[in-house]
């Protein structure tokens, strides 16, 4: 374990030979590679490819421990959305997206006087933050369909390295700052169980020191207990561990906490979740096949953007031109509004799927984007109308992970947790903090994405994976809110267009569009804003501004996402670690 992170360090570390190509030096090997945030994550995940598991084990195991050392982006009580490909076969999706309890209603939360929310204001506006906002955990159940019809290995082998690191690990800086703030200790401080479980010291841990997390070692020791105890197959006994967690002790403990504390989720709710394995949505793209979540997540926004930017020639532009970037940032535009007109849970809404993932209508939407002119306005298509403007300030939302997997028979899984982010509330002794996933609904009526009980918010999370001819190219996920598919889209672009290796292609500068409506709290839109990494040159983004983007120059390495990357080719294994964030890869 010493010698793992000793190189995984050294291979993250700027090197003075590496510098004049990228900050970080590439990542490559010939047998199976694992991408995280931390070291404890991907140690846990090439701990578990050690002993003989596949790379949906080692993406669970990772997965199971980025919620207990990386708490200030996920938590146990969270959600996630998988891609998984097995040697050979089709890919598929996980939806471990939590759903919305029977009492969260349009009707509820309008009855309410709405409030503006602050720190420390335990009833926030709608949907909001804090425990109103609370939607079901569907992270474990996610992982755990993914382990039983896809992975190898028991969930007491998968949940160790989680368990080991939940009874000490030194902290990390940004948990450690995030503990730090004022603000979250102010807000923490009005959830007793919330404050004991994150300053048990009654001080703010400093990154480094050695931290305690008791209760959640005991919850994730009883659901281990709970397999061993059960009786029946591999599939029977991963499956008592679901059942402890959404129906047994565990489940009733959550339930009664959120009762007695004012939240609208109820035994019944958490007891009949279940994550649900799906068919991804793909297109194709210069010959390669490119796969996403359904239109219950953002990902069909890459697929929109690909099918308008393949009429391009963006190679002749050249990388990162004045024309280059408008051309991906109106694509982006266009995909973005029809994700905010038209997405939503397919079980609750008839999304115009085939539609909007067609050429044709790529064809069409393409002849809407201006070569010389920036677009100010949502222009959804369809028909539709954009939604109508909001007032309001989103808050700092805190958001997300990642974890890459690839193993040496060419399995690949791809995640991107999140949820339960701080500052969350912890579920009484359970230490499972709460997410707040309902805020990414909207009370629009008939909106595709409009809240109902039973139902999943469209959430942005949005892992990736390419094949080519059927075979796994690679992979890749990330951390950004919003921007998770527009930094996505140009790391891809930067592989297949340009011909960069993944460590290039993810250091590489990027822009970061807002023109969307934000997928958070109030859900404002901001037309034409327009990031701009200042390591495009000014020369550029003058040219930019004379189109009409309203262009803010941010730091050479300021996007909001920071993706990890894992490519197959000629046998090897190339792996990508963004140093925008702290991201950690591993292969050998």
């Amino acid at each position: 374990m010493n010698r793992l992170a000793l190189f995984a360090a050294f291979a993250l570390a700027a090197c003075p030979v590496f510098a004049q190509q990228t900050m970080f030096p590439a990542v490559r090997g010939t047998k199976h590679m694992v991408g995280a945030a931390n070291n404890q994550e991907v140690e846990a995940g090439f701990r578990i490819l050690s002993q003989g598991g596949n790379a949906v084990d080692a993406g669970v195991a990772a997965t199971l421990t980025a919620a207990v050392t990386e708490q200030s982006r996920v938590g146990l009580g969270g959600e996630i959305p998988i891609l998984i490909q097995l040697a050979g076969k089709a890919p598929i999706a996980i939806s471990g997206i939590g759903t919305a309890p029977k009492l969260a209603t349009t009707e509820w939360y309008g009855s309410r006087k709405a409030e503006v929310w602050e720190s420390g204001n335990r009833k926030p506006p709608i949907p909001g933050q804090g425990i109103h906002a609370a939607i079901l955990p569907g992270l474990l159940d996610g992982v755990l369909v993914a382990l039983s019809k896809y992975g190898t290995m028991t969930f007491a082998q998968v949940a160790q390295p989680a368990i080991e690191y939940a009874n000490d690990f030194p902290i990390a800086e940004e948990f450690a700052r995030m503990l730090g703030s004022q603000g979250f200790e102010q807000t923490l401080s009005l959830w007793p169980a919330s404050y004991s479980f994150f300053y048990p010291t009654k001080r703010a841990p400093k990154p480094g020191d050695v931290v305690h997390m008791p209760d959640l070692a005991k919850t994730l020791s009883a659901l281990v207990a709970a397999e061993k105890k059960a009786k029946g197959n591999r599939a029977a006994k991963i499956q008592a561990v679901h059942d402890l967690f959404y129906k047994g002790d565990i489940a009733k403990r959550f339930a009664k906490f959120s009762e007695a504390n004012e939240g609208l989720i109820r035994y019944e709710d958490v007891a009949a979740f279940n994550a649900e394995v799906d068919t991804p949505r793909s297109t194709t793209y210069r010959g390669y096949e490119i796969h996403k979540t359904g239109f219950w997540a953002q990902g069909p926004v890459m697929l929109q953007a690909l099918n308008i930017l393949e009429g391009y020639d963006l190679k002749a532009m050249g990388h990162n031109s004045p024309l280059y970037l408008h051309t991906v940032i109106e694509a982006v535009k266009l995909a973005f509004a029809d994700r905010d007109r038209h997405y939503g849970d397919p079980k609750f809404s008839k999304i115009p799927e085939e539609m909007l993932l067609s050429k044709a209508y790529a064809a069409e939407r393409r002849k809407l984007i201006d070569p010389k002119s920036a677009s100010m306005d949502s222009r959804p298509g369809l028909g539709a109308e954009p939604m109508a403007p909001t007032s309001g300030t989103s808050v700092n939302i805190q958001d997300t992970t990642c974890v890459t997997a690839v193993d040496s028979k060419g399995n690949a899984f791809v995640a991107t947790p999140s949820g339960a982010w701080l500052p969350s509330v912890i579920a009484g002794d359970t230490g499972i903090p709460i997410s707040t996933r309902l805020q990414s609904f909207v009370v629009t009526p008939g909106h595709a994405n409009q809240l109902a009980p039973g139902k999943r918010p469209r959430v942005t999370l949005s892992p990736t994976l390419v094949t080519k001819d059927g075979k796994l190219l690679f992979v890749m996920s990330t951390p950004g809110g919003d921007n998770q598919d527009q930094a996505m889209l140009q790391v891809l672009l930067n592989i297949i267009e340009f011909g960069m290796n993944p460590q290039e292609a993810a250091e590489a500068p990027r822009f970061q569009s807002s023109h969307f409506y934000s997928s958070f709290d109030f859900h404002e839109f901001t037309a034409g804003r327009l990031n701009v990494e200042s390591r495009i040159s000014k020369e550029v983004s003058d040219a930019l501004a004379a189109m009409g983007h309203k262009v803010m120059r941010s730091g050479d390495w300021s996007n909001g996402s920071a993706p990890t990357v894992i490519l197959v080719r000629d046998g090897a294994l190339h792996g990508a670690a963004d140093p925008r964030r702290a991201r950690f890869i591993f292969g050998r």
